[in-house]
């Protein structure tokens, strides 16, 4: 098991601050960070449809994503929220104890 970023968008800042508030105190992600409004095109209901969206990046372990995104499916307000998990291929010693330290995970 290791370490992923998670990536998830919505469609406002409120939104995207009250999700990493939640999954920070439920400490399923570590860290959260939210970018300002990123360009989205996308095909839905048979159509390409574009929408202005922040885009969140979380990290957490692999050990938590089935929980994170159950919990992510519960407070999202997308009917299909994006979930992609990438893994972490390298990181410095010193974040990734902070990361087992402040996910209480072993590695």
């Amino acid at each position: 098991m290791s370490f992923m970023v998670v990536l998830t968008t919505t469609a406002s800042r409120e939104e995207a601050e009250k999700i990493a508030r939640i999954l920070l105190e439920e400490r399923l992600v570590a860290c959260v960070n939210i970018t300002d409004t990123v360009s989205s095109l996308f095909w839905w209901k048979g159509k390409i449809d574009m929408e202005k969206e922040f885009l969140l990046f979380m990290k957490t372990h692999e050990s938590l994503f089935p929980r994170l995104k159950k919990k992510l499916k519960e407070i999202h307000s997308y009917q299909v929220p994006e979930m992609i998990g990438l893994p972490i291929k390298m990181v410095s010693e010193p974040y990734k104890e902070w990361l087992k330290e402040t996910l209480q995970v072993s590695e």
